[in-house]
């Protein structure tokens, strides 16, 4: 006689979630006691998450459970990145400067999400003002390595699964790395896709919102409610996709991990029937990788922590004065010099997409590295961020410390849809096998 042993409930993703209440299986009361207790048994190490009040997300929880059913999120945990404002809990930005700050509202992603009937579980760790100052949020898979940053909490916190999905924001490489640091699927949009406002920005001109989630489904889903969409069922490709390998010009200073990584998806894709053929970058994407971390990323930011800088500079991390000197020290002229050679690259994304729906790219430099002083490289996402263009981790390999590894798939601006259509296809075919996030512990 086969004995069906029941998962727990914070085991389970967002759709399952909704699922499970609409026919009565749970309560929304019951999915947080299960997400709140895996919390207690383990955020001790893992320091997730720096506002947690399991009594405030157990009475949001038990007011959905006495109210009428929203729709399409009905009692779905979600966790928010802490420099995303919430009325109803501190936003502290990773700074003793707003220590006990508290908005006087939510911000429009967290007001879509409560709407749609999601529990905001708790505010996640950030690195200061989503910086370079890491947060104490260690590796779930090994407490001695980085979760990656800056959305450090929101990642860990998923693949630990004491909460199905989070909120994270990503200027440079700070959604989709910690996603893959931590084995997780890491989704930025194109930009401007979700609202940002309510949000401290970095540098407002590429900051973009993103999802980290155990399952492109989840990413879907909850992608809609943020779109203000009513869900509908997911594109899914009639025909294999077209993919071009994008070695990108960082490709020697990549880790054997990661490009095993990339290798072995094309390995993996030419034998499940999809195309695969190389592409080189035009030469003006040269270089773009520093335009958009530094000169770009420091200009904004000194533009966005003036008031910090000229009223709190003593609490200020070294790593974000640095920060704000080399942006105060940045002319306008190279600034917009920059700009410039962004926007000649973008205008040569359709000859780079052309015939092809998708690009595979390295994602990060290698597994995440061991100790916490720094959140890793994030040069190999930073690209695609200030091209504005969609893209997603898949956490499809292992390296040589069994850490995950993701593989970065990048589509056209505002072809999201098909970008997520083929990473359902890409993970159907190469890393349904293995496991999401950790291996859940008693």
């Amino acid at each position: 006689m086969d004995v069906k042993i029941k998962r727990p409930l914070n085991e389970l993703g967002a759709a399952e979630i909704v699922e499970k209440i609409a026919v009565g299986e749970t309560t929304c009361e019951a999915v947080v006691r299960d997400c709140a207790a895996r919390i207690a048994m383990h955020d001790g190490v893992v320091k997730a998450w720096v506002n947690f009040d399991s009594e405030l997300a157990l009475a949001q929880a038990r007011a959905l459970d006495r109210g009428p059913r929203r729709e399409p999120l009905h009692g779905v945990p979600i966790g928010v990145k802490d420099i995303i404002d919430t009325f109803d809990m501190p936003t502290e930005m990773g700074s003793e400067i707003y220590r006990g700050h508290r908005p006087p509202a939510d911000a429009p992603c967290v007001a879509l999400l409560r709407r749609a009937g999601a529990v905001i579980l708790g505010k996640t760790a950030t690195c200061e003002f989503a910086g370079m100052a890491p947060a104490a949020t260690t590796n779930p898979h090994n407490a001695a390595h980085t979760p990656g940053g800056s959305s450090s909490g929101s990642a860990a916190a998923v693949a630990d699964h004491m909460v199905p999905a989070a909120l994270g924001t990503q200027t440079g490489g700070s959604v989709l790395r910690p996603s893959s640091y931590c084995g997780i699927f890491g989704y930025k949009p194109t930009y401007n896709s979700f609202n940002k406002a309510g949000v401290k920005p970095a540098a407002e001109s590429i900051d973009t919102i993103g999802w980290l989630a155990r399952s492109i489904e989840d990413i879907e889903l909850l992608t809609a409610v943020l779109r203000m969409q009513a869900p509908r069922p997911p594109r899914r490709l009639e025909q294999a996709p077209r993919v071009g390998l994008c070695r990108t010009e960082m490709w020697d200073t990549v880790q054997p991990e990661s490009k095993a990584a990339v290798e072995g998806a094309v390995t993996a894709l030419g034998r499940a029937g999809a195309t695969v053929r190389e592409v080189k970058l035009p030469d003006a994407f040269t270089g773009l990788r520093v335009i958009a971390r530094e000169t770009i990323n420091f200009y904004e930011r000194a533009a966005c922590m003036a008031y910090e800088w000229d009223h709190h500079r003593d609490l200020l991390s070294p790593q974000m004065r640095r920060y704000i000197e080399n942006g105060q020290k940045t002319t306008r002229d190279n600034y917009v010099a920059g700009w410039r050679r962004v926007e000649e690259c973008r205008a040569l994304l359709p000859t780079v997409f052309e015939g092809l729906e998708v690009l595979l790219v390295p994602c990060v430099q290698g597994e995440a590295p061991k100790g916490l002083a720094s959140t890793g490289d994030g040069s190999l996402q930073a690209v695609w961020t200030a091209l504005h263009t969609p893209t997603v981790t898949l956490p499809t390999h292992r390296g040589p410390n069994n850490l995950p590894v993701g593989i970065q798939l990048v589509a056209q601006r505002y072809d999201d849809d098909r970008l997520l259509a083929c990473a359902h296809w890409i993970w159907g075919k190469i890393g349904a096998p293995k496991m999401v996030g950790c291996h859940p512990s008693p």
